[in-house]
């Protein structure tokens, strides 16, 4: 896991321009998933590529682990993050495995360590083994970004940038690649700049949001901060800040237990209702409890019920939850969105 520092980082490609990103400071902690949020020509790709270098600040400072990302050699920098865009940018002449362990190979990994690394990969991205001798034109999108995933996590990079990978895709695929991107989260922790122009995708991955508009950091907070205490007009029609069903989809239903009112009617699972895990976001939840014409559904945790969620519990839990994230940010006075000059 790394951290990234930037401090008042600039691009300008002109000096007829307005800068890309201008003068822009952040903190992105070792393991975060960051998502960068905002409209088209906001300057999200720009930053991003200026982590990697593939463009260089014409202005601030990028500390890597405290060191100065222009004091290291642009390859050996690239060379321990990974990278994965919308295009997959898969070699169409290169099969599968070959792909994944082209940065290995330029690290000198012996060949059993890149074979084993491979297999592992694959298993991670949910792709058969056999898959290895494909190429890239007998793939489905969706199975051609699993690989370019794996080609960017084959060296075990500590920093993975990944330019709306998704964006091309189905929204089937979609929602299922983000499962699997949560999932290897979960279980390696790296610390990974998203870049999205999605709400909804932003909302389900980040743990923290940077919402960017003309080159500047309008808000950068967790997901709820920003929906339920949006710093300007802006980050709120951007993010449908208004929108009750965003917000429950922040929740979970483990977090809403019990806020509202229960009646002794509420207890005791029925076998047929369907059944929520704690972990179940309040929007599903909201949607199953209309669906089955129910008041309440048990909440199942491995095999054992450990309550009820009622409709009660959801219209508790949202005041509740926007009075205390508006007290923490002391009048929507959003940490890490500090005005940017």
């Amino acid at each position: 896991m790394s951290m990234i520092i930037a401090e008042s980082l600039t691009k300008q490609f002109s000096r007829e321009s307005r800068p890309a990103v201008d003068a822009v400071s952040f903190t992105v902690e070792p393991g975060e998933l960051i998502v960068l949020l905002g409209p088209s020509g906001c300057g999200k790709t720009t930053l991003l590529k200026m982590i990697n270098r593939l463009y260089e600040p014409t202005g601030g400072t990028l500390l890597i682990d405290g060191v100065d990302a222009r004091s290291l050699p642009v390859t050996q920098l690239r060379r321990r993050i990974g990278y994965a865009i919308q295009q997959t940018g898969l070699f169409p002449h290169l099969r599968v495995e070959q792909n994944i362990a082209v940065v290995p190979q330029l690290l000198g990994w012996a060949r059993p360590r890149i074979e084993a690394r491979t297999n592992e990969l694959l298993d991670l991205v949910g792709l058969p083994c056999d898959f290895r001798g494909r190429y890239p034109h007998q793939l489905s999108g969706g199975q051609q970004q699993r690989v370019g995933l794996a080609r960017a996590l084959a060296a075990d990079p500590a920093i993975m940038l990944m330019d709306e990978p998704f964006g091309a895709l189905d929204a089937i695929t979609r929602s299922r690649l983000q499962d699997e991107l949560l999932g290897i989260q979960r279980k390696l922790h790296k610390t990974i700049l998203f870049v999205t122009h999605d709400i909804e995708e932003a909302l389900r991955l980040a743990d923290r949001i940077i919402v960017m508009n003309d080159g500047r950091i309008a808000q950068f907070d967790t997901p709820l901060a920003i929906l339920t205490c949006p710093s300007n007009r802006f980050v709120e029609q951007l993010t449908g800040a208004n929108d009750v069903l965003r917000r429950l989809s922040l929740l979970t239903v483990a977090a809403a237990l019990g806020h509202g009112r229960r009646s002794a009617a509420a207890a005791g699972a029925v076998a047929d209702l369907p059944p929520l895990r704690p972990q179940d976001d309040l929007r599903f939840a909201l949607t199953q409890l209309l669906g089955a014409g129910e008041s309440s559904l048990p909440v199942i945790d491995d095999g054992r019920e450990v309550g009820q969620l009622t409709l009660a519990d959801l219209r508790a839990i949202l005041p509740q939850t926007i009075a205390a994230v508006g007290a923490s940010q002391d009048g929507c006075n959003v940490a890490g969105a500090a005005p940017q000059t």
